[in-house]
């Protein structure tokens, strides 16, 4: 049931990190502040397709 996501940037538009959710226990998009190495700061990564 779980499925592979792709976390991207908000500032940068960039995606940068890959992880996996399980869509039946969580339906919404996922958010994470994590680092982006582009922006070279602590962002919002909100998942994209």
């Amino acid at each position: 049931m779980r499925e592979i996501i792709h976390l991207g940037c908000m500032d940068c538009k960039r995606r940068n990190y890959s992880t996996t959710k399980n869509k039946r226990t969580t339906p919404n998009k996922l958010e994470l502040k994590k680092y982006c190495r582009f922006c070279k700061t602590h962002t919002v990564h909100k998942e994209t397709k």
